[in-house]
């Protein structure tokens, strides 16, 4: 039955902005010195005649989504950028009035014959990758909630019961979900805060010895000054998976700073998270990495909460790569490879035991996987791209409504601070961290909350 809250897209536009890291970030054997954030603005309608203007905003991050050996990071950057502008055409002319669940479902069949039809187009080597195609168009996704939301002044959390949806679960997963509604699986009001991963990146300092020469821009810049600045309890550690001897010590010295830092703060507990960036060659590497871990820094081991995906992106093409006994020690999240739903079911027989929800993947792709992760009962957490300003209340508003969700990593305010600067007044307690958490309480209003 068509409802009145439905919107139609009266207009969609897009516009790009270059963003310059203060310190560069080493993630998968790259090193990224900026980035380029791509913004949507759309103007919906409902049945009844209201409007709202919807914002989404992601940074491209190309370089994660689109590593490649024959495509250049400038030449995929441009094929992304290009893929959101032909999105957003789309959705300029797409007749529907629907839910945006339904609106974005719809829009996104077309993507695989246009990222086909673009590379050709731009005589690309190798296709747009789905993991791509997903970050390019996420602006729009989320904009286009966030209209849906203002239109209706509701919070868009709040407007996906069978009250305000057309079709239950079933209709975009499988009949495990018959009868249920995403408002199942979020929350009515955001989790009032929740705790911040700090990201160590490979090139990031960890002592005063670490620095040949300061940024001295006001921000901490060893570890031990982010912790007590902070009050930092969650560490994500960035690790090389192709060196072990480098990455058992990577994880001795930051528990050797972490130890000192929160010793002079008072606190005994603090966890950490370990990304291995897909460049693990099989799960062995993971499963000595964690014995030698265990053995020479066993309270380090004891804080590990979470391993992001160790090894290859193409589960198909690497089949063996199965984490049945790693997860046994500790929840490995699905990352790279989470794309659709039938990627997360691949995953589980695969033996990951966890999932890392994205923003920048999609805001209906991301309550979706929200859903069956918490049907399936696996270990959630949110993570970012080096979301800043609107992309990272966005990545933050969703982590708030998904009940399960263990924390929120936000590292733009690290390496690309600029466009959190006219974010601060309005909600002070997402970009002021003193305790280790963001204030997600704040993000309470109309569309996405912000």
């Amino acid at each position: 039955m068509p409802k009145s809250t439905d919107i139609k897209i009266v207009e969609a536009k897009f516009s790009t902005e270059e963003v310059p890291f203060r310190t560069p970030l080493k993630f998968g054997g790259r090193v990224m010195d900026s980035s380029v954030l791509l913004n949507v603005e759309v103007i919906v309608e409902t049945r009844n005649g209201k409007q709202g203007i919807g914002i989404g905003s992601m940074p491209a991050g190309n370089i994660w989504a689109w590593p490649s050996a024959v495509v250049s990071p400038e030449d995929s950057l441009k094929a992304m950028i290009e893929f959101l502008k032909e999105a957003v055409e789309i959705a300029n002319i797409c007749p529907e009035v629907a839910h945006p669940i339904d609106l974005m479902y719809h829009i996104s069949a077309e993507y695989h014959f246009m990222a086909k039809k673009l590379s050709k187009r731009l005589g690309l080597a190798e296709e747009i990758p789905e993991l791509a195609q997903l970050v390019a168009s996420s602006p729009l996704d989320a904009a286009i909630h966030d209209g849906f939301g203002r239109a209706n002044h509701i919070n868009s959390y709040n407007g996906l019961s069978a009250e305000y949806m057309s079709h239950d679960l079933t209709e975009y997963l499988d009949d495990q979900f018959k009868g249920e509604y995403l408002d199942q699986y979020t929350l009515r009001d955001p989790k009032p805060t929740l705790p911040l991963y700090h990201l160590v990146g490979a090139l990031d300092p960890i002592t005063e010895a670490d620095i040949s020469e300061r940024v001295d821009d006001g921000l901490p810049e060893t570890l031990g000054e982010w912790i007590k600045a902070d009050g930092l309890t969650h560490l994500k550690i960035k690790l090389s998976g192709d060196n072990m001897d480098w990455d058992i010590s990577r994880v001795i010295a930051v528990e050797n700073e972490a130890v000192k830092a929160q010793g002079e703060r008072g606190q005994d507990k603090w966890v950490y998270s370990l990304d291995f960036n897909e460049k693990c060659e099989n799960v062995d590497y993971v499963l000595d990495f964690l014995n030698k871990i265990r053995e020479q820094t066993p309270a380090a081991f004891d804080r590990v909460q979470y391993i992001e995906q160790p090894t290859n992106r193409d589960l198909k093409a690497n089949p063996e790569n199965k984490m049945h006994e790693a997860a046994k020690i500790k929840p490995v999240v699905i990352d790279e490879s989470l794309v659709d739903y039938e990627s997360l079911l691949l995953s589980r027989e695969l033996g990951y035991s966890g999932v890392a929800l994205k923003a920048c993947k999609g805001q209906t792709e991301s309550l979706f996987l929200g859903a069956a992760a918490q049907k399936f009962d696996m270990f959630l957490c949110v993570q970012d791209l080096t979301c800043c300003g609107y992309s990272f209340l966005h990545s933050a508003s969703l982590a708030a409504r998904i009940p399960s969700i263990a924390a929120i990593e936000g590292n733009g305010r690290q390496y690309c601070p600029g466009p959190n600067k006219k974010w601060k007044r309005s909600y002070p307690g997402m970009f002021n961290i003193t305790d280790g958490t963001v204030k997600t309480s704040e993000l309470n209003g109309d569309g996405l909350g912000f």
